[in-house]
């Protein structure tokens, strides 16, 4: 039992248990009844993505083109910023409950991202590690 960390719409891994898609937004283009058959993910959980405001920001910090990771004290003040909204109580205790059913259960979580290192879920994985989480 484990948590796998995707990325969304690439092929699943045998017993990558229910995906959750940790995004702002679902996938464009694809209709909500292909989301999960599309290996996009089974339950869209936007509360564990970094916010609009921060989304925006880190956008307009690159001239609406690049990533936050391509510059890396602007990658570094992404993190800082995502990490500081996963303290909410709200979003600490999703990862919590993720982190437990880590150990009795199978699921995966993702984002879009090609460069799992300079994504969120890259800090994602970090926060479930602090945690205790199973992860593979």
């Amino acid at each position: 039992m484990a948590i796998r960390i995707v990325r969304l719409g690439s092929p699943r891994a045998p017993d990558e248990g229910l995906r959750l898609g940790t995004v702002r937004r679902p996938p464009r283009g694809v209709a909500k009844n292909q989301v999960a058959t599309r290996n996009f993910y089974d339950i869209w959980m936007p509360e564990a993505a970094p916010s609009e405001a921060l989304l925006k920001a880190a956008r307009s910090t690159f001239g609406g083109r690049a990533k936050p990771g391509d510059d890396l004290a602007q990658w570094k003040a992404f993190v800082r910023r995502y990490r500081s909204e996963m303290k909410r109580p709200e979003a600490a205790r999703l990862l919590d409950l993720l982190a437990a059913l880590s150990h009795r259960t199978n699921l995966s979580v993702g984002c879009y991202c090609a460069n799992e290192e300079r994504c969120h879920r890259s800090v994602l994985r970090t926060l479930l590690e602090e945690r205790a989480a199973a992860l593979r």
